[in-house]
This record gives structure tokens, sequence and C-alpha cells, in this order.
């Protein structure tokens, strides 16, 4: 958001792609060491990832037009020794103890491998590397970035005598002091394949009432004085407006239409609506029926069978809006409808649709 707010103010913007730096793992934050991936899923991410930037920076103007860098391009052909000469005598073991990213894991007794250490160093010189090559004049980062950039300012400062800056955004929290992005099912994912437009919509219209008009700020293009005026509005208009803004900004607004047409027919006439998340069950698998337990944490539906029998306990499920009393019920083919799809709703935010394929 950052970077589509700098654009559309007349800057390019840069997206950094750590291809290279992927490969050892940031310190930042982190209790302990980062899981290596493999050169295949590291290509599979930034393509990945690549795709969302795009969607966020598009433009038609061709000089703010997102510049997409790969760091690996230059860290995976450094030369060790000269480095170490060119690079490395600008930083102090001293100075790079201090960084509360290294204290905390000392502190915390948890081994911080040499590997990791050289992260701070090696984003200090992708900033340099992009002053350079692509005259990139500010990094932007979370908070927990700061020493790390604050590196790369210094760094440019003494090797190329230029004056370049770091900005930094606070972590997002909620209002109950959770970090944003995480939900009971888990992360929210910005690709489609991973989380439906329905559930990225029902994300922004669960948001905690104190955080509706803070969120509007940071994640809609809504004016500021547009946002002013809303904010004596009913709660769950708000909502119902982030949500669309939001949703139509990442998946494009006839998504944004229907998943909240779809969200309407389910909470208020109980229907079923098109665009419910969806979970489709093999013929296999049903012919034989298939306990409701196992059919409910298999698919994720619930955490546990312990959850879903304390859900059942307290009239929670339903299955076609019916209410499910009987643990031990047996899912057969003829619960599901004409359109082989059966609907199971867990309290009143919770929808799935269960389809035969």
């Amino acid at each position: 958001m950052c970077l589509r707010l700098l654009q559309k103010h007349g800057h390019q913007p840069i997206v950094l792609l750590g291809g290279g730096t992927t490969r050892i793992g940031d310190p930042s934050g982190k209790e302990e060491t980062r899981k290596i991936l493999s050169e295949k899923q590291i290509e599979k991410n930034i393509n990945n990832i690549e795709k969302v930037f795009k969607i966020y920076l598009k433009t038609n103007n061709p000089k703010l037009k997102p510049i997409f860098v790969n760091n690996y391009k230059w860290l995976g052909k450094l030369n060790y020794i000269k480095f170490l000469r060119e690079i490395g005598r600008h930083f102090t073991i001293n100075k790079m103890l201090s960084f509360d990213s290294v204290k905390l894991r000392l502190d915390r007794e948890q081994s911080l491998s040499y590997m990791e250490f050289n992260y701070m160093i090696l984003q200090a010189y992708d900033f340099l590397e992009l002053n350079k090559a692509k005259n990139c004049l500010m990094q932007i980062g979370g908070s927990d970035q700061w020493g790390n950039i604050v590196n790369g300012v210094e760094l440019i400062k003494r090797h190329s005598s230029k004056q370049v800056f770091g900005l930094t955004t606070p972590l997002i929290t909620l209002a109950s002091g959770a970090k944003m992005g995480k939900t009971e099912k888990g992360a929210v994912w910005l690709d489609s394949k991973l989380l439906s437009s329905y559930d990225y919509w029902q994300f922004w219209r669960n948001t905690d009432d104190r955080d509706v008009i803070k969120f509007l700020k940071m994640f809609t293009d809504l004016k500021l004085k547009k946002i002013e005026e809303l904010e004596n509005e009913n709660i769950n208009k708000l909502k119902i407006i982030l949500a669309n803004e939001a949703t139509s900004m990442l998946h494009g607004k006839s998504s944004a239409a229907k998943a909240e047409k779809t969200a309407k027919e389910t909470f208020e006439s109980g229907g079923s609506g098109d665009d419910l998340p969806e979970i489709k069950i093999k013929k296999s698998e049903i012919e034989n029926g298939i306990k409701i337990l196992d059919l409910l944490s298999a698919n994720k539906i619930m955490s546990s069978k312990s959850d879903a029998r304390r859900a059942i306990k307290s009239n929670a499920l339903r299955i076609n809006n019916e209410i499910l009393t009987d643990e031990k019920k047996i899912i057969q083919q003829n619960d599901f409808n004409s359109e082989r799809v059966l609907k199971i709703s867990f309290g009143k935010k919770k929808h799935y649709l269960l389809k035969i394929i």
C-alpha cells in the first residue's frame, strides 16, 4: 500500500524480490532459523509474489511502471573476498551486535547462524546496488527492518557519498492485540488459489468495530475526506464498504459484488449463495457414507474431531441450514442436493459448500 500510494503521487516503485536473501533468511523478529527453501520453491514463490504486486501497482503511465528486481542477480555471483574488502569493511561487529534482531536471539540463547548474521549486510548491499543501478532513493519496510534499512543508508553514504532515505511502518496489530493477517483458519493470502475472493471479502467484513476506520484509511483508495464523511454511518455498512473496496482492489469489482451478494443470501435468507468456499469430494469417498466427524476434520472445517463434537453439542453446526445434533451421523449421497452440493455451516459466519466431483 505504501508503494501504491507513492506511485499515485508520481514516484516509480521498485519491488525487490529476495531470490538471493531468501536463500539465507532474515533473523529479524524470528526466534529460530528460518526453513531454507529449495531453489524451485523460491522461484515459484517469487513468480507468484510478482503477480500480486502487479495487481496493486498496475498503471498506464510508463514512467511510473513498477520495476521488478531479483537480488539473486547480484548476490548470486558475489566474490566473497572482494565483497569483504569493498563492503564488509564498512560494518563493525559492535554495531551489528547492537541491533534488536540480533540481541533478541542472543538473549534467548537461540542459536544465530553466521549465515543469518550476514543478512543485514546483504540487505544494505541491495540498497547500494539499487541506488547505483536504478537511482533508488528510499527503502521501505516494516518497523522490524529499521536496523537493516539504516545500515543501507549508512553504507551508501560511506561508499558513494550520496544521501538516501529509509521509511518504516509499524507492524499492524488489531484492536484485540493480535497480529494483522491471521484468522482462525490461518493466514490471509492474496493469491486466490490459496484464499477465495469470498473468504477475503469476509475477512474484511469481520473487522473489529474499533479497526474499521483505521483500515479504511490504510487499505483502500478512499480519500480521507470521504472517510471522514462516512464516520457516522452504521458500522456494518462501513464494514461492507471496507470489504468491497479491499476486495475490488485485489480481485476486481465483480468479485467483490459477487461476494457481497453471496454473503447477503447466506446470512439474510438462509440460502447457499454461489460464491461460498467450495470443498470438492470424490464420489468414491462418499459412496459408502462418511462419518461427519471424519468429514469435518479431514477437510479442516473443524480443527479436530474434539472441536467438532463440542460444536455439535452446542448446536453450532448446521447441515443444509438444519442444526446437527447427532455426532455419529453418516453423510450419504442423498444428503446432497440435485446439483451434488451440501452446505455445512459453523456458527453464523463460516459456511462451506461440499461438492461431489
